[in-house]
């Protein structure tokens, strides 16, 4: 069994560390859990470490194959012959050949669940978990159904909060292309030409000209710099205070931070309503949720709620002190644990921020467009009238 250390705070904010031997992070969590420790950090010990290989399999493959697994057994097919059938069509090889260990394994006597938690790199917790419950509750076909509907809302939302980023990064890259190039190639062309004149610059020239001029002696020194600063962030982010700091600050980025919290409550609603409603128990339910929550400030006020639920109390408590859900929100989900409705009441929350996502991603698009065309007007604008100032005012004295 593989080693894990890990760092938490006791109720009494006294920080802890240490290390145990057990199957998985899972079984850490619940005994760290029943010794009323809050984890903020978990690694494999650095013996243990294994090398992770990417599987090539895309999110959109396993939607697939999950809609077409739950329409098969939903129309009375066996799930042996269900699996032998995907593992022949499956658009990603990958997927073809686990897809085929799955069915051996079903073959040989194991429950789906388990065969599924053998491939833990294509299908997560959730998705096990999920299963497991529906097999246990003999209402796997309703289970994978519900799972289906899920993951592509997820990816859908995805696709939006991605769709949104990529257009303003692509068009901003644009503009600091052609800055650069007309700073680095066309400036030094105007420079030459006012060497000659050997007249007095105006001081918007003289600043691109130094500006220009310092770009092209330091380019290296500039390229250096830049590459160090994304290494020394992704190991920064990488850290527990690190990646804590960088979510608080991608909450708080105009406009794009909205968008982010937003996609975050509809993914922390939908996936714990999902699993509330397939039967998972709500701590193991809160554990997979926080896991797949994406914002280290969202995982840690999941977290402090598996301690509030396991001292009795209710979820909605350290919700409302992380400061990122909204009233409204902790206001429907006290409502739905008081009522029984819980899973009903998330699943309303989800679709409710769906809508809001869609909203978010047309409104920064719509006022990104403008703000980054005027700013590459003013930027390139600029240039080119420095540069032209001084043949201005020769022409000027001339006439």
């Amino acid at each position: 069994m593989p080693v894990f250390t890990y760092k938490g705070k006791t109720l009494a904010g006294t920080q802890v560390a240490g290390e145990l031997k057990v199957r998985d992070r899972a079984e850490l969590e619940r005994i760290l859990r029943s010794k009323k420790i809050l984890v903020s950090q978990v690694a494999t010990k650095p013996s243990q470490i294994s090398l992770r290989i990417g599987t090539g399999i895309k999110k959109v493959h396993i939607s697939r194959f999950t809609r077409q697994f739950a329409t098969m057994i939903a129309a009375g097919l066996p799930m042996v012959q269900c699996l032998e059938i995907l593992s022949q069509q499956m658009e990603s090889v990958n997927l073809r050949k686990i897809v085929g260990q799955i069915k051996e394994s079903v073959q040989a006597g194991t429950t789906l669940a388990e065969a599924l938690s053998k491939h833990k790199k294509v299908f997560d917790d959730l998705f096990v978990n999920m299963v497991d419950a529906g097999e246990i509750g003999g209402a796997l076909d309703v289970i994978l159904m519900r799972l289906a509907g899920y993951r592509e809302k997820a990816d859908a939302l995805t696709r939006k909060v991605k769709g949104a980023m990529i257009y303003p990064a692509v068009v901003m890259t644009v503009a600091i292309g052609v800055t650069f190039i007309m700073l680095t190639y066309i400036v030094p062309v105007f420079a030459k030409m006012f060497a000659g004149l050997g007249a007095e610059l105006p001081a918007p020239t003289k600043f691109i000209l130094s500006l220009s001029g310092f770009l092209r002696h330091n380019i290296l020194t500039g390229v250096v710099l830049l590459i160090l600063a994304v290494i020394a962030y992704k190991f920064y982010s990488r850290t527990d205070k690190g990646r804590l700091n960088v979510d608080k600050a991608k909450l708080r980025i105009p406009l794009i931070g909205d968008l982010i919290k937003k996609s975050s409550i509809a993914r922390f609603s939908r996936t714990l309503g999902t699993l509330i409603s397939s039967g998972v128990p709500i701590l193991q339910a809160l554990e997979i949720t926080a896991r797949a929550s994406g914002n280290r400030v969202i995982h840690d006020a999941i977290k402090r709620s598996v301690l509030s639920i396991a001292e009795g109390e209710t979820i909605t408590a350290p919700l409302k002190a992380c400061g990122v859900f909204p009233p409204m929100v902790t206001q429907m989900i006290s409502v739905g644990e008081k009522t029984g409705g819980l899973d009903e009441m998330l699943s309303k929350i989800a679709d409710f921020y769906d809508e809001e996502v869609d909203a978010a991603v047309a409104a920064l698009t719509s006022i990104i467009e403008p703000v980054i065309i005027v700013f590459m007007g003013i930027v390139i604008g600029g240039i080119m009238i420095s540069m032209y100032l001084p043949m201005f005012e020769i022409i000027g004295k001339i006439s």
